[in-house]
């Protein structure tokens, strides 16, 4: 594998079954509606110093980045980068987890929000960011994703706070299920209640019990691609109080009811199939 942060490797990286990348992405792998977009996206997020931009492929290969980026990863050139996916360019924690978020955008066609992680430098630094991940449709199937890491500076209690925040954040990605109070959550974080909701206002612009509704909305997507899961079930599963709550709760999210989201990913994933 090479990668930029720990040198080249004489080792090969294979991912998904492709072998290890050649550069550049060759345009055939790319719609030129995509292409087009990420020209006009990537050269705008050139003047964005405080946020990385990419655009990726279906086969998660960075098609489109910004300057930013490329800074970050120590490169010279965004070449450097085209062509490659995140568990080739960062190193291994970082890389491999950024990959698994980039393959359930692609596989599943979700949005991912409000990721608090440490983005790792080229000089063995680190620094916190926002991430946000959308996939790419064209004529109902996921042919890319694009997204942003948006760099946070330190709020006035230090870095730590922010590892606080993620740890609260990691307790709803894995309790959204059951009841959650703020009062507990600030417990896990190690926080005041108060002085949580603010690190929350201030990085998301969202209450606790939005974060908890959009990761709960986002377990329910996952779960509506697949018809022998029904409804109820998906919002027993999900944490929602009854049927009617779901339906009520995941339209404030996403803006369609359940039924409505399952038809739409339905279509696009009998589209898929015959592309």
């Amino acid at each position: 594998m090479t990668s930029i942060f720990s040198g080249p490797d004489a080792g090969a990286s294979r991912d998904r079954g492709f072998a290890a990348p050649v550069l550049p992405v060759p345009m055939s792998s790319v719609s030129w509606s995509m292409h087009t977009a990420s020209a006009v996206a990537e050269r705008l997020f050139d003047c964005a110093q405080d946020t990385l931009f990419f655009v990726k492929n279906r086969d998660a290969r960075y098609v489109a980045v910004n300057r930013t980026l490329v800074e970050r990863c120590g490169a010279r050139a965004k070449s450097d980068l085209i062509g490659r996916t995140a568990r080739d360019l960062f190193p291994s924690a970082f890389g491999a987890a950024c990959y698994a978020q980039d393959l359930a955008v692609l596989d599943d066609g979700v949005e991912l929000h409000d990721r608090l992680q440490q983005l790792p430098h080229a000089d063995g630094g680190a620094s916190w960011c926002v991430s946000y991940k959308f996939p790419l449709l064209e004529e109902g199937r996921v042919v890319g994703l694009c997204g942003i890491c948006k760099l946070i500076a330190a709020v006035d209690a230090g870095a730590d706070g922010y590892a606080n925040v993620a740890r609260a954040l990691d307790f709803i990605r894995q309790h959204y299920a059951e009841p959650i109070r703020i009062d507990a959550l600030a417990r896990v974080a190690g926080l005041g209640t108060r002085r949580l909701e603010r690190l929350l206002k201030r990085l998301f612009d969202r209450t606790p019990m939005q974060l908890v509704a959009n990761t709960r909305a986002e377990a329910a997507a996952r779960l509506l691609v697949r018809r022998d899961v029904g409804l109820a079930q998906v919002a027993a599963v999900c944490g929602y109080s009854d049927q009617s709550a779901f339906t009520r709760q995941f339209k404030a999210v996403t803006g369609a009811t359940p039924a409505a989201y399952r038809a739409s990913r339905i279509a696009t994933a009998a589209a898929r199939e015959r592309g």
